[in-house]
């Protein structure tokens, strides 16, 4: 008897510890001042390119490769309901500037890549995408939830965090001054 109540006890206090890091690492874990800041170099990384989302650039890219450019990398996931109410702005945005050396890459977040290409069939999505499966992008970046975009200047700098869906204007205004810059 005493054997299984001193189990108990332990076990709930090993339960509560365990319940307590979670939460901190939680907390911590979307308190802004963690993330990159804007005006910080933007972490770098690599990402394979799904096969058809390519948009011109090779099937593993690095973000340090796309310096003279500037570069939008959108969190985003075919299960984000809020994710849906940008994707055409982003299209538009990323067609109407491209040419002008914005590159718009999606960073699909937790996500399955049949489940991500039916998505992104259903917006006529053309810009770069790449999954981050085993989350090294978004723990680089420390997001904290889907969508979630980084405008990064030529240099490679954070100029602006978004955490939110944004409108094709808001797009716009973000992008004509860095690509002004």
């Amino acid at each position: 008897m005493k054997n299984k109540t001193l189990f108990i006890i332990i076990a709930g206090a090993a339960s509560a510890l365990l319940i307590g890091l979670f939460i901190t690492g939680m907390v911590l874990a979307t308190q802004p001042g963690n993330r990159p800041a804007t005006g910080a170099l933007a972490p770098d990384f690599d990402i394979g390119l799904y096969q058809g989302y390519r948009a011109g650039l090779p099937e593993n890219i690095k973000l340090s490769d796309l310096r003279g450019k500037v570069v939008l990398v959108n969190f985003w996931a075919s299960w984000c309901v809020e994710c849906r109410k940008e994707s055409d702005a982003l299209e538009k945005v990323w067609r109407q500037y491209k040419d002008r050396g914005l590159v718009v890459l999606g960073v699909d977040y937790l996500d399955t890549e049949p489940a991500a290409v039916k998505y992104l069939q259903s917006y006529d999505t053309s810009y770069a995408i790449g999954d981050d499966i085993q989350e090294r992008i978004s723990r680089a970046y420390k997001i904290t939830g889907v969508p979630e975009s980084f405008f990064i200047d030529k240099k490679g700098v954070i100029r602006k965090t978004v955490i939110q869906a944004m409108t094709q204007q808001e797009l716009i205004s973000t992008v004509e001054g860095l690509l002004n810059d």
